[in-house]
């Protein structure tokens, strides 16, 4: 799509609230987690970029002893069935950085990355990966060995096949996007009758399947083994792309800014006083930050609606009273949709029961009808 074409869409679209209170999966949450809650009553060592940056300072040729690597690694712990699989997707420059004379930076394009070089990282990821497992008390030393000596990598695998130049940037944005995709679609759930979802996956998972029929306990029970960890990013950050590199700001500037696309209406300049010196990376990444909003909400933010004049910030407004007049000035809810109590009686009631009898999609009939699902 031309760039004009896409302003001009973007311009004709006013922002909306998304509603995600009528989605399948927020009556699924609201009807079935106080029960879910219910239920559950009853009852890592050196990390890869060091390895990655080696083999790049050795395939790197003018690259001194001091150069370092600029990767971004995914933490992913889901399957394409919503299933637990634990894999990184590493985004990795070909190549290592170092300071210039000037104080900048100065790349050192990577050569010769074959089908060797990528073995010797999978080999170091696996022997490190066991002798962290090992210390930690987590694997023995017999199994530690015997999973050093598996065929076929001992389960291990590293794939490098992806490649990207540089100036192919619809290319980069599609990978990171694939990188960055959330566990969970969606457009992939549909529902069949209140007490059976089905989840859909382009990707065959486990069994070379691609559906997945699932009862609303079920799913959460999947969703909840797929929430990260409290405070641990699942993007992160290494080498001189990390936040507190002294390199950082130089290897950004080295970018390409973006195309600019031009105003649907003139702004009127700003005094050459008020201008402040800033840096072209900063001016350009204040741009793609309006962008990215724009690509969420399919809205350029900073532009009005009603007459498609940039429109300048004036306030935040972080007080609550104030936000609920607003909000329901606009008609717009302001609390939300309470959640549906749970159903009883609770299964850990049934103590005659072994735990292998117990069936736990098994509820006793209620002794009158009552629909609960959610009219919107």
């Amino acid at each position: 799509m031309p760039a004009t074409a896409a302003c001009a869409s973007l311009r004709s679209a006013a922002y909306r609230r998304r509603e995600p209170e009528r989605t399948l999966l927020y009556r699924t949450v609201q009807t079935h987690l106080a029960t879910w809650l219910a239920l559950q009553e009853d009852g890592a060592g050196a990390c890869a970029p060091a390895v990655i940056e080696r083999v790049l300072r050795q395939h790197s040729p003018g690259a001194r002893e001091a150069p370092r690597l600029g990767a971004v690694i995914f933490i992913h712990r889901f399957g394409a069935l919503l299933n637990t699989h634990l894999h990184f997707h590493c985004v990795v420059v070909d190549g290592v950085f170092e300071v210039d004379a000037e104080g900048g930076a100065a790349f050192h394009s990577a050569s010769g990355l074959d089908a060797a070089a990528s073995g010797e990282v999978q080999t170091a990821v696996r022997r490190r990966l066991l002798r962290s497992a090992q210390r930690r008390g987590l694997l023995s030393a017999g199994d530690a060995q015997g999973m050093a000596e598996w065929e076929h990598s001992g389960g291990f695998s590293v794939d490098a096949e992806v490649r990207i130049e540089a100036h192919e940037r619809e290319g980069l944005e599609r990978l990171l996007r694939y990188c960055a995709r959330p566990a969970f679609a969606l457009d992939r759930l549909r529902e069949i009758d209140p007490e059976r979802l089905v989840y859909e996956s382009v990707k065959p998972g486990p069994g070379g399947s691609v559906s997945l029929m699932l009862t609303p306990m079920q799913l959460l029970d999947r969703l909840a083994a797929l929430i990260p960890p409290p405070r641990k990013h699942r993007h992160r950050y290494y080498g001189v792309l990390a936040p507190n590199s002294p390199l950082r700001e130089a290897v950004t500037a080295l970018a390409q800014p973006a195309e600019i696309v031009a105003a649907p209406a003139p702004v009127e300049p700003m005094p050459p006083e008020a201008v402040s010196a800033e840096p072209l990376h900063r001016q350009a990444a204040r741009y793609v930050w309006a962008l990215l909003l724009a690509r969420i909400y399919e809205v350029l933010p900073l532009l009005c609606p009603q007459c498609g004049r940039e429109m300048k910030i004036i306030a935040f407004i972080t007080e609550g009273p104030a936000i609920g007049q607003i909000l329901g000035h606009l008609g717009e809810p302001t609390s939300p949709p309470r959640l549906m109590p749970a159903r009883g009686p609770p299964l850990w009631e049934m103590q005659d029961n072994a735990p292998g009898e117990i069936d736990l999609q098994a509820q006793p009939a209620p002794d009158y009808e009552f629909d609960q699902r959610i009219a919107w």
